[in-house]
């Protein structure tokens, strides 16, 4: 099921090319790249160095759980890799509750930019879409286990999370089973990356360094879960 869903993720990459050229969605890609140069070239880059973005939101104090998951959710939908904000989650909570913290925030931006797709460019997808049989049985295949192929989808490591959120907007799958699957399926990448954050400030503090070996071990058998499963069902 891990090749199959991949394969699908291909061939709808492809297939969007010509959509991708359409002026609303170039004007979106646009907008988009601008917020990222902002959080490159101003002050705004303290998201991506946890060591400065957890300063700067510890001054909010009593804000914080809110504040973050407000950024975190933000970035998700323009497209934004949450992994350092987990990684940053791990330090600010610890790992139990930067977990929490974490899957709430990812899965709240997944529904957004769900969302955002769904409502503003799903009529222009379907008409191109609809021209490619192979997209078609995609779709087909999305309504018909919906549940389980969004959670497969969540699990596998090399899915880009963030085109995801899009690509499922365009299919007709229900917001609802779209969002219990998402919520659970980041949850052991949540807990990975927070335990990184947790364990790896410990080592910075010169705090054992085994926590931190356990926690990369945990993330890189994650990462084996899609190579593993074909010749478990073989």
């Amino acid at each position: 099921m891990f090749e199959k869903i991949t394969q699908s993720f291909v061939q709808l990459s492809i297939q969007l090319r010509k959509l991708l050229l359409k002026p609303q969605l170039i004007a979106l890609a646009a907008a988009a790249l601008g917020i990222i140069l902002l959080c490159i070239l101003t002050p705004l880059k303290t998201v991506f160095n946890p060591f400065l973005f957890k300063d700067f939101i510890q001054q909010y104090e009593g804000y914080v759980e809110i504040l973050f998951i407000a950024i975190y959710t933000g970035l998700t939908i323009i497209g934004v890799p949450g992994t350092v904000l987990t990684i940053v989650g791990g330090c600010l909570f610890g790992i139990w509750y930067g977990t929490i913290i974490s899957v709430i925030s990812a899965t709240s931006g997944a529904l957004f930019a769900f969302w955002t797709a769904r409502y503003l460019f799903r009529d222009l997808a379907q008409r191109k879409l609809s021209q490619s049989k192979r997209l078609t049985k995609y779709q087909t295949a999305v309504l018909k286990q919906p549940f389980s192929f969004v959670l497969t989808t969540r699990l596998i490591p090399i899915s880009p999370y963030n085109l995801v959120n899009y690509l499922f907007g365009l299919t007709s799958i229900n917001w609802f089973d779209y969002t219990l699957a998402t919520f659970i399926g980041v949850i052991p990448g949540s807990f990975a990356y927070s335990w990184i954050g947790k364990s790896g400030e410990m080592v910075m503090t010169g705090g054992d360094r085994l926590s931190f070996f356990l926690a990369l071990t945990f993330l890189a058998l994650l990462s084996l879960i899609p190579l593993l499963y074909p010749r478990q069902q073989a």
